[in-house]
């Protein structure tokens, strides 16, 4: 058994650009519990009111899976453990479980805490043993744990024998720098198990690219405790990624980290999770990135359309992610027939159809078009070969007026119109800029016929220019990301205007969603 501590609460909330409600907190926390992991690390309730009120609030939220744990340092040197006011808040958090960190680095202790070796010593003792004694499961977090080692080994074991002394259950190594390889972490933890008996954990960063293997090399040694966070993220460049360290141990390595039956819901976690602190998921993420089962050659796609073992590390299904069979140039005739398929199943490899739309894609994708970004685009081209694809509304003409952006909020004004069966709608928006006009009054005019339509936002806005060395008259791509809360499509556009571009990926995205409609 590995116990997974997910610290994207506290340690997470140190990222670069992220900031957490208090009913963010509330909502991962469930999630994380739902996912089945064993500690979730929320915060240190003396260091910020925020912190504070989620204790509070916490105390009335039932968890089924995981603990709830309050995080702190050790006493400050020089005083009672019993008036150190952050001890004092940690005894109020209302938790069962507590993570005490300490400085297992010498140079730390002499240079930042600016005391004896024998007193940080002391500091940690007293913290864990007053902790203890009040009923509390208390877990040492040796920080810079790697780095005091290979500096002065004698005294980084002593810090952790001093926190098995006074009773602590876990004692937790960290790659604080996130300097260390995994031969180093492996070696380091073997000999950490030699000395002392008790239960050992991982808290590996990032900065060197290696906390996920240097967490798995700790477990090969004998570490029983991986701390990290979902998706990776935490200080400078973020903690071991427990989306991969998870599926790594317990399908590969055969651990027990969360309850089989819950793997399944990995990728949705880790979306769910990109989703509340406001960033676009990481689609290179391994295991739960959309294209981490992304296939595009033709010879790759051939061959795990056939056996999917001969490109998958894993089946994608085991994590909750999906293949994803790309579109392009060098995608060949089956890839093309297997996503035409998907519209049309009646059509073979030998369809006149199939050699058309494959044709017709290397055209387009020689001008610049890029189907891979947008498969919704391809799915309207298939559906207008096919004599299948229904128009929902014309565009009878459009218009933007561009404003002085610094002397307004908003920036242009669009006039859209539009007709559907013969009746016409003419509106006017302003919008942040030329694109933002026209996306809402396009919409304004067709949500009067389509209010389905008003479930419909886009979600990102991606331009790229082609060919660069036309300066000013270069064509442009630019692909639109839109959802409707149940799904996710992408439309493109390419042009040497980047207004008909982004007008041309409007309109897909729109018609994509009518047309899907029409289709269930």
């Amino acid at each position: 058994m590995v116990y997974i501590y997910d610290s994207v609460l506290r340690d997470g909330a140190q990222s670069e650009g992220i900031s957490y409600t208090v009913d963010d907190k509330l909502k991962i926390a469930m999630k994380l519990d739902e996912f089945g992991v064993s500690y979730i690390e929320a915060g240190n309730p003396g260091s910020n009111p925020k912190d504070a009120e989620f204790f509070k609030r916490i105390k009335n939220v039932k968890f089924k899976n995981s603990k709830i744990v309050a995080f702190g340092s050790t006493r400050r040197p020089k005083i009672n453990v019993e008036d150190d006011a952050n001890i004092q808040a940690l005894l109020d958090s209302g938790v069962s479980t507590i993570c005490i960190f300490g400085k297992s680095w010498d140079l730390h202790v002499s240079d930042v805490l600016r005391t004896s070796l024998e007193e940080n010593l002391n500091m940690i003792y007293d913290t864990v043993k007053f902790l203890t004694s009040k009923g509390f499961e208390v877990f040492f977090d040796a920080e810079h744990f790697f780095d005091g080692y290979k500096a002065n080994s004698d005294y980084a074991l002593k810090t952790l024998k001093t926190a098995y002394d006074a009773g602590a259950g876990f004692a937790v190594l960290c790659d604080t720098n996130g300097g260390s390889f995994p031969d180093e972490v492996y070696e380091i933890v073997k000999s950490a198990k030699k000395f002392i008996d008790i239960p050992l954990g991982i808290h590996a960063h990032n900065d060197s690219e290696l906390a996920v293997a240097n967490s798995i090399a700790a477990v090969k040694a004998g570490a029983s405790m991986v701390q990290g966070c979902m998706n990776g993220i935490g200080e400078r460049i973020g903690n071991a990624n427990l989306c991969s360290i998870i599926p790594a141990l317990q399908i590969k390595l055969h651990y027990k980290c969360i309850p089989e039956e819950n793997l399944k819901l990995l990728t949705e976690v880790s979306k769910f999770i990109s989703e509340i602190i406001n960033v676009q998921h990481d689609s290179r993420l391994p295991y739960v990135g959309e294209s981490a089962f992304a296939h595009k050659g033709g010879m790759h796609i051939d061959a795990v359309l056939k056996n999917s073992k001969t490109y998958e590390h894993i089946d994608p299904e085991l994590v909750g992610n999906d293949r994803k069979i790309l579109m392009s140039e060098v995608s060949g005739k089956s890839t093309i027939l297997s996503k035409i398929m998907e519209i049309e199943p009646t059509l073979t490899k030998d369809s006149p159809e199939t050699a058309m739309i494959i044709e017709e894609i290397k055209k387009l994708e020689y001008n610049g078009y890029k189907f891979e970004g947008a498969e919704a685009s391809f799915y309207l081209l298939v559906k207008k070969f096919l004599g299948k694809f229904k128009k929902h509304f014309d565009i009878k003409y459009f218009k933007v007026i561009d404003q002085i952006p610094w002397e307004n909020e908003t920036s242009a004004t669009a006039m859209v119109k539009i007709s559907v069966d013969g009746i016409e709608e003419l509106t006017s928006a302003e919008g942040n800029g030329p694109v933002n006009a026209l996306d809402k009054a396009l919409r304004k005019a067709l949500e009067l016929f389509y209010p389905v339509l008003k479930s419909v936002s886009l979600t990102d806005y991606k331009v790229r220019v082609l060919n660069s060395n036309g300066a000013t008259g270069a064509s442009v791509r630019v692909i639109i990301e839109s959802t409707d809360k149940n799904m996710n499509w992408s439309t493109m556009g390419v042009s040497t205007n980047i207004i008909q571009a982004s007008w041309d990926a409007l309109i897909d995205s729109i018609e994509y969603k009518l047309n899907k409609i029409e289709d269930e």
